[in-house]
């Protein structure tokens, strides 16, 4: 990433703070529509509820309002934040969850710059947690800072991305399955959040020691991404490459996780062996 110090208009610390008075305006909204039906309807059973629709507009607006930059979210679109600076909006991850009225859900607001996250922010109110990033300033939860390092005698518990994609897609069915239960042999306490923002943040802050996600989607990833480099975690794409805006997937935890994982993921052999 270029030299951030060389832009006024952005030091990550004032801008995280901009994020977070945009996010206090609608975690009310947040809570008191939990349970919200679904309205829009997306491929592979995915769906968007009205809340989903109503927190994007009103984070549109006072980021634009508070800061000027472009915004792109996963409900209304907008450019791709590749070459240029933007906040990128994710305002439910965990829709299912949230619909059910199941806390593990929660809304992500990242910053990305030239394809790099340099705010990153999960708010999971339900939990009364916020996680929150700034490049080259640490990860805190809650206020507190926290560091990814696992502790001595604590049980190492691994969240998984969903195991369910299409037979021939770029990461088969099959290849998950199989990563599942080779990951699953090295780490009994695995866990399904159904929140890739959930996942990551909670990696982020040590309550678990490592995660493999699977989403293709920068609002799922970033945020996440930014709080474990922060907190002192190892983080990349599935391969074992530097995480980009557009990769397939996250592999994130601890060092020593990340190194047992990153071996499991080459021992089962390339994904696309694995197509029908």
């Amino acid at each position: 990433m270029k030299d951030l110090e060389s832009m006024d208009a952005l030091e990550p610390r004032a801008m995280l703070a901009i994020a977070e008075a945009a996010l206090d305006e609608v975690e009310g909204l947040f809570t008191q529509q939990v349970g919200a039906d679904p309205v829009v309807m997306k491929p592979r059973g995915d769906f968007a509820t009205e809340t989903d629709l109503e927190i994007e507009r009103r984070l549109r607006q006072l980021l634009t309002q508070y800061s000027g930059l472009p915004v792109y979210g996963e409900e209304f679109g907008g450019k791709v934040p590749e070459e240029h600076t933007a906040w990128v909006i994710d305002p439910i991850d965990g829709t299912t969850n949230y619909s059910n009225g199941f806390p593990l859900c929660a809304m992500l607001l990242t910053l990305m710059h030239e394809g790099e996250p340099v705010v990153g922010i999960t708010s999971m109110p339900l939990l009364r947690r916020r996680i929150t990033a700034a490049k080259g300033s640490g990860t805190f939860v809650n206020g507190r800072r926290v560091n990814i390092d696992a502790e001595a005698g604590r049980p190492v518990s691994i969240a998984f991305g969903s195991v369910i994609a299409s037979t021939d897609g770029t990461l088969p069915r099959k290849w998950r399955q199989l990563l599942l239960s080779k990951v699953g042999e090295r780490y009994p306490t695995i866990r399904i959040t159904g929140s890739v923002g959930v996942d990551l943040g909670s990696t982020a802050m040590g309550a678990f020691g490592g995660t493999v996600t699977f989403s293709p989607h920068v609002w799922d990833n970033a945020a996440g991404v930014l709080q474990i480099s922060e907190a002192g975690g190892v983080v990349t794409d599935l391969a074992g490459n530097p995480w980009r805006h557009d990769s397939v997937g996250v592999l994130a935890g601890t060092r020593d996780v990340h190194a047992t994982l990153r071996s499991i993921i080459d021992q089962l052999g390339r994904p696309e062996t694995f197509r029908s």
